[in-house]
């Protein structure tokens, strides 16, 4: 892997590259200047893989040089390193993603050896940025892969942080590439929309979780399934009857299933959506408001739409334990879907810190990679056997 560490500071630069060099990673290459670093990207983007960025420097500057990068298509992964105020750190973090930049985290200076351990320890392979610099595929190849049943469902569990048992999984679709290998949904989900396929992708979801909860449930294990939908999914009104169909023809109960809508999408047809969303609660399908605080209006529609379920988005999960702004989001958010007899959720949990905060600010279920990250469905039962044996460690008697 080929890193460049862009800082002003000579001391940092050769800190970072030595400490780089003493976990295993031979290619580093310092830069004091941005423009200089930005030169060198001109010439071989692809070949860099890691870059750590400082955000207070001279002439360009970090949030500058996050713009080159964004202009250069650069696809490998940022690390963002300052010693300024933790909420900057945050706002250049969302800046870059907002560009479409990966950032693998961030770290305050001085930098420890033990924190970047921590964060090259969470970093995918090499060859996952191959896989990555493909930004879309053609309809017409999503087409076949839908119809050659390449598409399959992952499981990411969701557990009561109460009790730390497993009450139910998310299905997340991955494209099954005979080229690219795995690849996740944001790389084809916004063609599906474009195109007119997303009624069929959703199909191949829906059903193939349905038919996987009727197997675990007849190996004895009751789960909830909660699927992702579209707003592209709420346009046509018979949409709860055919969610209902499909249900009965898995021999699954409606009220086991969760359909969970990003909400800054609820936007686009609000009358429709209003039908169609209150019609499925009719049939007793829950309704969960996803990346709850991301979007927009997210007041008036808890005021509107029956939602069952309150999603937080792990952007105010994650660290909340040591970051008053996110704690403060979270325990308000926490606190009025309680008021609201809603069920809460909690995305992103990574650690233990994570799961120890969220039980004891009363969230109800737990999701993220302190539990598991996605699985495939023959993997699920195994996991949860192991999980079993872990689970007691975590429970209000360990507080």
């Amino acid at each position: 892997m080929k890193i460049l560490v862009i800082d002003d500071d000579t001391f940092i630069c050769r800190l970072i590259g030595r400490q780089l060099n003493g976990l295993g990673f031979a290619h580093v290459e310092p830069y004091e200047r941005g423009a200089d670093a930005i030169t060198r990207l001109e010439q071989q983007p692809d070949e860099v893989e890691l870059i750590f960025c400082d955000l207070q420097m001279p002439e360009m500057d970090g949030i500058e040089c996050i713009r080159q990068l964004a202009r250069l298509g650069y696809r490998g992964i940022l690390v963002l390193v300052s010693g300024e105020d933790e909420r900057i750190l945050q706002s250049a973090e969302r800046l870059a993603l907002s560009h479409g930049l990966r950032v693998a985290g961030t770290l305050f200076k001085p930098v420890a050896s033990e924190q970047l351990h921590r964060l090259l320890q969470g970093l995918p392979g090499a060859t996952c940025n191959r896989v990555a610099a493909r930004s879309s595929y053609s309809a017409v190849t999503l087409a076949e892969a839908i119809s050659h049943g390449q598409l399959c469902n992952y499981y990411q569990p969701k557990v009561d942080l109460n009790s730390g048992a497993l009450t139910g999984v998310e299905a997340l679709v991955r494209w099954r590439h005979p080229q690219d290998g795995l690849i996740t949904p944001d790389q084809f989900i916004p063609v599906a929309e474009e195109h007119g396929l997303i009624d069929d992708l959703l199909q191949v979801v829906l059903k193939q979780g349905l038919d996987d909860v009727r197997r675990w449930h007849h190996a004895g294990h009751s789960l909830r399934l909660a699927v992702n939908v579209s707003m592209k999914n709420l346009v046509r009104l018979d949409f709860p009857e055919y969610v209902e169909r499909t249900a009965q023809a898995a021999g699954v109960a409606p009220g086991l299933l969760t359909l969970e809508i990003t909400e800054s999408h609820l936007m686009n047809n609000p009358q429709d959506a209003l039908d169609i969303l209150t019609r499925l609660r009719l049939k007793r399908i829950g309704l969960s408001i996803d990346d709850f605080g991301t979007g927009h209006s997210s007041l008036a529609q808890l005021r509107d739409i029956p939602f069952t379920e309150l999603k937080i988005d792990r952007s105010f999960v994650h660290s909340a334990w040591r970051n008053s702004a996110l704690r403060t989001i979270l325990n308000a958010s926490l606190d009025m879907a309680h008021r609201l007899g809603l069920h809460t959720v909690a995305e992103g949990v990574e650690d233990q810190h994570d799961w120890d905060y969220l039980r004891n600010a009363g969230c109800d279920v737990a999701q993220g990679w302190f539990i598991a990250q996605a699985m495939p469905a023959e993997q699920l039962l195994p996991w949860w056997r192991n999980w079993e044996t872990r689970r007691p460690t975590l429970g209000p008697e360990q507080g």
